[in-house]
Formats: C-alpha cells, sequence, structure tokens
C-alpha cells in the first residue's frame, strides 16, 4: 500500500526520520555514554548498560490509540526498512537513518494456537509463537537486525574503518551474528567462539556458511563469554552478545507483535519464556514497560520465565521470598537438551532484577515468575507440542513444560491465555528427537523416552522376487500395518 493511499492524520508519520537522543545508561552507578562508543559495561564500576533515550517524552505527545494505529497501519507499507521489528521504529532505532537499516526477513513471527486435543491436555488456552521462523531460524535475529544496523550506521561514519564482530554462542547468537554481518559484506567481519562439542551439527553449519571465522574452545558458553567479554574489554571489537544493548531493543519487538496480535488487549495474557543468559526474559519485560509508559496497553502480561534443574541460578535467586536476603550464586550447568538456555552465569542478570522489581511495582507481586523443570519435561512437552502441529525446539518444549507446572502450581489460571516463546527452529535441535526415538541419551541427561512417543521409520520389503507383483505386495502389506479398508467396502 502506498504512502499517499493512508488517512490523512496518519501519513506524515508513515516514514519517521531519525530523532531522539539515545546514551548508555549503567544500571548501577547511572553514569550515561555516548552510544558512539562500543561500550557493553559501564567503564567506571563495570555495570551493564540499558539503552536509554532522553528525549523520550516527545513520543508522549502522542495517545497510546495513536501509536496503535500508527503501527498498525504502518504494517500495510512495503518499505524493507520499516518491516519486521523496524515497524515500531521509534521504539527501537529511533536515531538510525532508514539507509543503515538491516532488513532480513526478521520480526512478526507467526502466533500459532494451540489445536483443540493440546489444548484438553495441557488444560488451557496457548499459543506459540514461533521464533524459529526468523532468517537464521532463531529470536536472535531480532536483536542482531538492531545492533548490526546500529554497526551499520557506525561504519558509515568517516574515518571508521572495518569492524569485527564477534560473539560467544551455543549456536543461535553465532548463526544470526554470522548472517547479518555477512549481509554488511567487507565492512564488518564475523568471529564466533563456539564451546568444543556443546554445539548442534545444524547449528555449527551455520556460521561456517556466512562465512564466519569460527573458533572453538574447551568448556561451556560461560567459558566462552569470558574469552569474549576479555576481548571486548581490551580490543576494538563490536561484541554481539545480549550484553549488548541494542540487542535487547531489536528483542523488545517480540512483546511489541504480543501486543499488537492481541490488538494490545493484554489483560489475562502471560508469556511464558526460557531464561538462558536472560537477554530475552530483559527485552520482553523491557518492552512491555515501555509500551506501558506510553499508554500503549493498559495492562501489563504476567512474565513466566522457565529453567532447567540442570541450568537454574535465577530459579534459585527467587526461592529466596525476601527480596533483602536474596543473593545471586551462578551455578555450575550440567548437560541439557536445552542447550541454548545450558546457562550458568546469565549476563543480563542484574538487568533481570531490576526490571523485575519495576514489574513488580506496577503489575502486583507474582507478575514474574520463575519455574524449575526437568530434563523429562523438557523432552516430552517437545514432543507433544510437534505431535500437534508445532515446530517447538528443546527450547519451545521448555516453555511448554515450564507452562504446565506453572498450571499445576496455579501460578497462572485455566482462564488465562499463554504466548510461550519457541525460541528456534525444531531443525536445529533434531538430534535430541532422534535420540529419544533411539533411547540413546547418556544417563546425565536424565532422560527416558516414553514408548509412545518414540517414532522409527519401518522398512517392509516384498515377499515376491516377481516385479509385476512387487507393488501389490507392497500395497497390501502397507494396507494391513494402517489397517486401511477397501473401497466399496
Amino acid at each position: 500500500m502506498k504512502p499517499e493511499h493512508f488517512p490523512d492524520d496518519i501519513r506524515p508519520h508513515l516514514i519517521p526520520k531519525p530523532e531522539g537522543d539515545l546514551v548508555y545508561r549503567c544500571l548501577e552507578c547511572g553514569a550515561e555514554y555516548d552510544i558512539s562508543q562500543l561500550l557493553y559495561t559501564c567503564p567506571k564500576c563495570k555495570g551493564l548498560f540499558m539503552l536509554e533515550d532522553k528525549a523520550a517524552d516527545r513520543l508522549k505527545k502522542h495517545p497510546g490509540a495513536f501509536w496503535r494505529r500508527l503501527f498498525d497501519y504502518r504494517k500495510m507499507l512495503n518499505i524493507p526498512a520499516l518491516k519486521g521489528i523496524h515497524l515500531f521504529y521509534e521504539l527501537i532505532t529511533p536515531i538510525i537513518p532508514l539507509s543503515d537499516i538491516i532488513y532480513l526477513g526478521e520480526g512478526h513471527t507467526p502466533q500459532v494456537a494451540a489445536n483443540d486435543d493440546l489444548r484438553a491436555e495441557v488444560g488451557a488456552p496457548f499459543y506459540f509463537k514461533n521464533d524459529g521462523q526468523n532468517p537464521s531460524a532463531s529470536f536472535k535475529d531480532r536483536g542482531m537486525a538492531a545492533a548490526l544496523s546500529y554497526l551499520n550506521f557506525l561504519v558509515r561514519q568517516p574515518g571508521a574503518g572495518r569492524m569485527l564482530a564477534i560473539c560467544a554462542s551455543t549456536g543461535d547468537t553465532s548463526a544470526a551474528a554470522a548472517l547479518y554481518s555477512s549481509y554488511l559484506g567487507e565492512r564488518v567481519a564475523s568471529a564466533v567462539i563456539l564451546p568444543h562439542g556443546k554445539v548442534t551439527p545444524q547449528q555449527l553449519a551455520q556460521p561456517l556458511g556466512s562465512g564466519a571465522r569460527v573458533l572453538e574452545i574447551p568448556g561451556v558458553f560461560d567459558d566462552c563469554m569470558k574469552v569474549v567479554e576479555a576481548l571486548a574489554d581490551n580490543y576494538q571489537v563490536a561484541l554481539l552478545n545480549s550484553k549488548n544493548s541494542w540487542r535487547i531493543r531489536g528483542q523488545e519487538s517480540y512483546a511489541f507483535e504480543i501486543a499488537q496480535w492481541f490488538d494490545y488487549d493484554l489483560a489475562q495474557k502471560s508469556v511464558v519464556v526460557p531464561i538462558g543468559n536472560a537477554g530475552n526474559i530483559t527485552a520482553i519485560m523491557q518492552g512491555f514497560l515501555r509500551l506501558h509508559d506510553l499508554n500503549i496497553i493498559d495492562t501489563l502480561p504476567r512474565i513466566l520465565g522457565v529453567q532447567s534443574r540442570h541450568a537454574d541460578p535465577v530459579f534459585r535467586y527467587y526461592l529466596e521470598p525476601d527480596q533483602a536476603k536474596r543473593v545471586f550464586v551462578p551455578v555450575t550447568v550440567q548437560p541439557s537438551v536445552a542447550q541454548a538456555a545450558m546457562i550458568g552465569n546469565p549476563v543480563s542478570m542484574p538487568r533481570v532484577i531490576r526490571l523485575v522489581q519495576e514489574y513488580h511495582r506496577r503489575a502486583g507481586a507474582g507478575s514474574v515468575a520463575v519455574v524449575q523443570v526437568s530434563e523429562q519435561e523438557i523432552m516430552d512437552s517437545m514432543l507433544l507440542a510437534n505431535r500437534h502441529g508445532h515446530i517447538a525446539c528443546t527450547q519451545g518444549g521448555e516453555s511448554l513444560a515450564g507452562f504446565r507446572v506453572a498450571l499445576q502450581e496455579g501460578l497462572l489460571g485455566p482462564e488465562d491465555t499463554a504466548v510461550l516463546d519457541a525460541t528456534a527452529h525444531h531443525l536445529k535441535f533434531i538430534g535430541f528427537q532422534q535420540m529419544y526415538f533411539e533411547d540413546s541419551f547418556p544417563p546425565e541427561f536424565e532422560v527416558t523416552p516414553k514408548p509412545e512417543y518414540q517414532n522409527r521409520p519401518q522398512l517392509l520389503k516384498p515377499k515376491t522376487e516377481d516385479p509385476a507383483q512387487k507393488t501389490a505386495d507392497l500395497a497390501g502389506q502397507i494396507a494391513a500395518l494402517l489397517q486401511l479398508t477397501l473401497k466399496g467396502k
């Protein structure tokens, strides 16, 4: 739809011009820094940053109804720089010229309702939001679309030179970082650091295919993150993990899209998300809070974070009911099928603590909760979902497992409608499904397959060597196995 065809009051705002005053704001000491610098933690106190628009009051000049109409109408535009997450340009990348925005098809992933059978099995209505249908097949593309648009803006400045983008990863981050960096060509080189033997073959293939320099080290994700942090502290590199505040900005779009899906009415709605490195739950809470600030939504949905028993530091932190007595203690992770969430020291934990406090202040105690699930529950839930038409990854299985636990414990009620985060495409983690079917999980995973969820191909052999009879013989065997009825009977 062309701009001239839109209503008169909307048309002047459809294609925005850069404006705003964005700074990095330290969560610990409150210091602010110019975004022209490659900074990820506060030089004074090492606290984490959040991006802050010091001119955000300009957005409040318009009522919430204006923003709802603008975002809804903007969906009909065919301008790449305003598609996907950048449909919400004023909330994500307001100072970046549209000519620097990168759009590879990310965002506005489908929100698929549970069918009647699955809803009855689980005991409440819910959706899977399939972020595996992003370009690199995970939710990380949301953050990369913002972070690499910002880098594209920086490298176009006079004298900027070539940039090296680097990240630690369990797979999804590296795939997204390499993909978006490769789109920028020679201006941005890409390197990723992975834990040796802890990334699925499908995920390893992605950064290799995008031309990134892939470096593996012994250990787990937390070990890789320490190396990347050391590099970012001492060398001129662009860190693309969730310490990068632009990553969080881009991932806020997940919250914006959920609000838009429900026509901005989030009463009795819940969002269920695996925690992992805590960047996504940070972005989702921040996204809903910002919509609330602008009166785009009147009600904050409940947020439910989920962790496996094999990587549960955030769950343990919130076990202490007295906020004054809580102490965050990293954990040593055990092997988990939810590999992307197998993180014992989440980088964004300081952000989570601050945002949960604000969320509770506005929406009441219990509006954010964290539950713990077993590896068995994760695998069983993933297979249950996918047998009812979904493409959930193991982290999506973690979301469903957490939703079921929350219903059992009364944290959520059957009258609530939940949106479950399927963070990546099922095919990225297909090896775990195969291990389940073959009953080949190592003991440390603590997964015992249930026969009703196992599935294997069955080889049929013709019982005759007569070429003229083989087809009829095989058709007969299949008809008997599938209990088919002859036509006319």
